[in-house]
């Protein structure tokens, strides 16, 4: 992996033009197709066999691959027993119309097909199942995270054959599970590791970009934990104008609890063990990429606005400082509540003491902290000496260890900027995600000289997860067409 990189024998211009060309005419409409789709993750979805929706995706994300006809290809649906599936595609290596040859390694693309849930808040004439194309954003749920994956993947492969460039052995591994943790994707791996070869570079199709004027490559990722706090101090509700006052209300006791673990006035973790340094060549990559991005690092956001006597005022981030804003979600533990139960509809409240709150909890960790002993750790303070002796639960539902990037190569390096320029006009930006993708630390682990190309098309405002999530069809044309540069730039 020392060797030289040559001179990409690929034309960026004609590359661009034949993948923007695919996306025109027919990756839109494969996307619109998948969107309507509810292929919810088996997380949110536990009757997915019985509904089907995940393995028609599967069925037909394969059936367009095999119409693709690239030369050399092989493409498996695998099943294991009460596994979700993945798809499992392999491109022989190619010496290309120059007879040149072709790098002895192997090439790992990755991306996955089913999706979060459906969420509410979505704009009056948009839905998560109800594609839209406008302005050059594709609408609708899981087109960004990350159903374009494969599609993509294949699109780069085919500006490699169409140009006959010398590429290495391309192998391409999609699951379905992602949004669930990965949970099903070790026994793959494990089934597949002797089929995936001498892996020399990693391309994974699940991240996102600063902006969406240049190439982003995600250096890190973090962990996270999550799992049910639930408190109980009754067996039935009650009136609470008999109880309250001697009864204490089971989420003042969450609250206390919450206390041991975060600084509600400063969002700050509290327990020393989740947190860790910020590595001297990521605090330069921060540095250089807060310059870049300024501002916008916090202003992206949907910002809640309100409007008091006259004077607009705006919801402030935890810090206007880029540096601070851009280390703050991608270095930092920070605590999340996303679910609730315990808590009627408003509508239906009346005067109950209730008897017991539940919380989700998502606790994000930086990405050098094993996320395993975090899950115990937090357990064990959340548990232990429940105020009042209140029945106090915490069950974990997942969790996974973050990643920081290896060292990287001059080749990739170069490769990447050289990617960059040609098809954006500007450098290869880094940063920092604060989302997790479990995959990256097993492939790291497992290939621990492989270079990691991490990217994505989730750029300001595409808002994975939530409401109005779409794709930005411009910038995956471009990143599409990098992808196979650095695939033909990768040496022997």
């Amino acid at each position: 992996m020392n060797a030289r990189s040559p001179a990409s024998a690929l034309n960026a211009a004609q590359a661009l033009n034949e993948v923007a060309q695919a996306w025109d005419d027919d990756l839109v409409d494969q996307l619109s197709d998948y969107i309507a789709i509810p292929a919810k993750s088996p997380m949110f979805d536990a009757d997915w066999v019985k509904h089907g929706f995940i393995d028609t995706v599967v069925r037909n994300a394969a059936a367009w691959v095999e119409s693709q006809k690239v030369a050399g290809l092989s493409l498996e649906v695998i099943r294991l027993p009460d596994r979700t599936p993945v798809l499992f595609f392999e491109v022989a290596a190619s010496t290309g119309s120059a007879n040149q040859a072709a790098p002895s390694q192997t090439v790992l693309m990755y991306g996955h097909l089913d999706k979060q849930p459906e969420v509410t808040g979505w704009r009056s004439d948009l839905g998560p199942w109800s594609p839209k194309y406008e302005d050059g954003k594709l609408y609708g749920r899981g087109g960004a995270d990350d159903g374009y994956a494969i599609y993509a993947a294949i699109t780069a492969v085919q500006a490699l054959k169409s140009q006959g460039v010398a590429h290495p052995r391309i192998v391409g591994l999609i699951e379905t599970c992602e949004e669930s943790g990965s949970y099903d994707l070790p026994p793959y791996l494990d089934l597949l590791r002797p089929r995936l070869g001498d892996v020399a570079l990693v391309i994974c199709l699940e991240s996102g970009a600063g902006n969406y004027d240049q190439l982003w490559l995600t250096n890190s990722l973090r962990g996270m934990a999550s799992g049910t706090l639930k408190v109980q101090v009754l067996t039935e509700g009650v009136h609470s104008g008999d109880a309250s006052g001697l009864v204490p209300s089971s989420f003042r006791i969450l609250r206390h609890l919450l206390d041991r673990l975060e600084d509600s006035a400063s969002g700050r973790l509290l327990p020393a063990p989740f947190h860790c340094e910020v590595p001297a060549d990521r605090l330069r990559q921060a540095q250089a990429t807060a310059a870049i991005l300024g501002e916008e690092l916090y202003k992206r956001f949907p910002w809640a606005h309100a409007d008091c006597g006259g004077a607009s005022q705006t919801m402030l981030p935890t810090s206007t400082d880029p540096l601070q804003a851009l280390l703050s979600r991608t270095w930092a533990p920070t605590l999340s509540v996303t679910g609730a139960e315990g808590l009627p509809d408003l509508k239906s409240a009346g005067n109950v003491l209730r008897p017991f709150t539940a919380f989700k909890l998502s606790l994000r960790l930086p990405p050098l902290v094993e996320a395993g002993p975090a899950v115990q750790q937090l357990k064990a303070l959340l548990e232990d000496n429940a105020p009042y002796q209140a029945r106090v639960s915490f069950v974990p539902d997942s969790h996974a260890t973050g990643w920081n990037a290896p060292s990287t190569a001059a080749w990739f390096e170069q490769a990447l900027q050289r990617a960059s320029q040609d098809y954006f006009g500007a450098p290869c930006g880094y940063i920092g995600q604060g989302g997790t993708i479990p995959l990256m630390n097993m492939l790291s682990t497992g290939f621990p000289k492989a270079q990691m190309m991490v990217c994505g098309v989730l750029g300001p405002k595409s808002n994975a997860h939530g409401p109005n999530e779409f794709l930005q069809v411009p910038y995956a044309k471009k990143l599409t067409a990098a992808v196979a540069q650095v695939i033909a730039q990768v040496p022997g």
